[in-house]
């Protein structure tokens, strides 16, 4: 099928928010592609408001958010909502892997926090067209001429599921949830370095205060926050959280705002969802009874799922079997650009990858452009650097570091650095101690664990094992269910992993570089730590301007990639599968299952 016109749209609005073209070259191109004059105009005249949302004014003076009802018209005016023509029946969406969190508080990967997203609501929302922040939980917010007081007006019709008044209280509980290292939120650090405090004006009105003039607030603050009703958490100490019923699946304490509510969680199997037909955003009451989140063994039995009828959608299906699902009669495949790349964690505090050398040694090694070309079958790009494609600050021309396949440069850098074959078994040792004698720990070999029933990475897995072996590097592959890997992340007892994951829309990427980001209060599972890093982090929260920041953005991806600090491989597209008679699906780089209120589909 031909590529959706709404990623190429996106792909202008991106060119016309970077200043690389006009608004008159945005409406000619925009036309081109097929989109009325008058949904532009009316789409141009909102991009004033949404862009001043994530940014408060370096020279003073009062913002005011973007209205619930232009947030709303412009969201119809980017989609081709269609009026439901069908109410009830199921949405059946696949995946290889299960959850582990019934509480939003506590999800820290994607399947988690996708699923709990449907049930928990936050402050603020992400407009899936652009990234840039709309309302949510508060109809609207002011940041104040001081430019770190921001004051939210919640919805006053908000009900949480079981009845209940949805109040500032609840937002204040959860920020002291969020807060406390006791929890084992992934955000406590993120959160904590941009919120100093809050303040209850009344049941419908709260006020965060930030730590400074922060760019990148609202993201990092009352986005983030999955907000939890504090009539049910309130008398749980936060070291009790992780072992509570409503972590693991009991229906009375698992208690939204959200467009479904939670019925069940049978773990390892399926999470069932069914429709909030009292939800305060009567906009947005959902047509389908049901949602079922099921676990399949992996893509290729979630796949043929789909193509049976089984299933309705799948995110991220493997590139290989696009043309396959695309040209299916009963399927469709929407491919678009994202946040998210493929990578390797190194644990830093194994002694050889301590050694910088090693670290750059093992990206020279891979042919990247082989991985996305042969693995990903063109779905994907080299990844220069850290920042992604939709990234404000994605510049691969500015990166001072590019990691081009070149093996013989990667032998070269680790016989430099004393790593040598002296026994000749094919791979490399160093007495790192100095003793004389060469222990486990001073071979170049590692176990490196992915998870199990990823068909991109079972093709990519055995590649990387190739190509480090040949210059000397055993890695000793094993395919693990994703929990364990979570598990051993949060531990420390790993040495490397194959990951997905994505960022913000602000490009910020102190959450995985921060020296003060380890799990479980951060994503920086590597125990990565650059003071200079964290001092330009700083400086890019802070900095208004944005062609300035997006220079700080620059500058402290200069700084890990030269560190070789993690194994980022591939910025690439998802390729998300959906059947045919489901309507009004539109996943997008800036949120997978955002439009399943909206969903409707045929009865057979």
């Amino acid at each position: 099928m031909a590529e959706n016109p709404v990623n190429k749209l996106n792909d202008l609005y991106q060119q016309l928010r970077d200043g690389l073209i006009d608004r008159r070259q945005f409406m000619r191109r925009a036309t081109g592609l097929g989109v009325s004059a008058a949904t532009l105009t009316t789409f141009l005249r909102s991009i004033p408001a949404a862009a001043q949302d994530a940014t408060p004014a370096a020279s003073g003076g009062v913002i005011t958010s973007i209205s619930r009802e232009d947030a709303t018209a412009k969201l119809r005016s980017n989609f081709q909502i269609a009026d439901a023509t069908a109410e009830g029946g199921q949405l059946i969406w696949a995946d290889v892997s299960d959850i582990d969190s019934t509480n939003i508080v506590l999800g820290n990967d994607a399947p988690t926090n996708d699923v709990l997203g449907l049930i928990y609501e936050a402050l603020v929302g992400v407009d899936p067209f652009d990234g840039t922040i709309v309302p949510g939980l508060a109809d609207s917010y002011e940041i104040a001429e001081d430019g770190i007081t921001y004051t939210f007006h919640l919805n006053k019709d908000v009900k949480w599921h079981d009845g209940t008044d949805f109040t500032a209280q609840d937002v204040a509980f959860t920020i002291d949830a969020y807060l406390s290292p006791d929890t084992g939120s992934a955000y406590t650090t993120s959160i904590g370095l941009a919120l100093k405090s809050y303040e209850i004006v009344d049941d419908d009105t709260i006020k965060l205060i930030a730590t400074d003039k922060l760019a990148t607030f609202l993201y990092d603050v009352p986005l983030t926050m999955g907000i939890i009703p504090k009539h049910i958490w309130g008398d749980v100490p936060f070291t009790a959280w992780k072992n509570d019923p409503g972590n693991t699946g009991d229906a009375s304490r698992v208690i939204g705002t959200g467009p479904f509510k939670f019925q069940e969680w049978v773990e390892g199997e399926s999470v069932t969802l069914a429709k909030n037909a009292d939800y305060w955003d009567t906009t947005a009451i959902p047509h389908v009874d049901q949602v079922i989140f099921r676990v399949l063994p992996d893509q290729n039995a979630a796949i043929q799922a789909l193509l049976a009828g089984e299933v309705d959608f799948i995110e991220r299906i493997p590139p290989a079997q696009y043309d396959a699902v695309n040209d299916a009669d009963n399927a469709d495949v929407a491919a678009f650009d994202t946040l998210a790349f493929n990578w390797y964690t190194l644990n830093l505090q194994k002694p050889i990858f301590q050694d910088v050398a090693v670290r750059q040694a093992m990206m020279y090694a891979l042919d990247r452009k082989l991985i996305a070309e042969q693995v990903y079958f063109g779905f994907a790009e080299q990844a220069d650097g850290t920042q992604p494609k939709l990234s404000p600050a994605y510049a691969p021309d500015r990166i001072e570091t590019i990691y081009n396949f070149d093996p013989d440069k990667a032998m070269q850098l680790l016989e430099a650095a004393g790593w040598v074959d002296s026994d000749g078994d094919g791979f490399r040792e160093k007495d790192l101690n100095g003793d004389g004698t060469i222990t486990e720990d001073e071979i170049l070999r590692f176990n490196f664990n992915y998870t199990r029933g990823v068909g991109t990475y079972d093709q990519q897995v055995p590649y990387m094992q190739e190509a480090w072996a040949t210059v000397g590097i055993d890695m000793l592959a094993q395919a693990v269910p994703f929990p364990t890997l979570q598990a051993r992340e949060e531990s420390g007892d790993f040495d490397a992993v194959l990951w997905g994951f994505s960022w913000n829309p602000d490009g910020g990427q102190g959450a995985m570089f921060r020296c003060d980001s380890a799990p479980p209060n951060g994503f920086n599972s590597m125990r990565y730590c650059n003071p200079e890093f964290d001092a330009i982090d700083d400086k890019q929260q802070r900095e208004l301007d944005p062609e300035k920041r997006k220079e700080l953005l620059i500058q402290a991806a200069n700084i890990v990639n030269n560190d070789a600090a993690a194994g980022i491989l591939i910025f690439h597209q998802n390729l998300d599968a959906y059947a045919t008679r489901v309507h009004n699906f539109y996943p997008t780089g800036y949120g997978f299952v955002w439009s399943l209120p909206y969903v409707f589909v045929d009865q057979s």
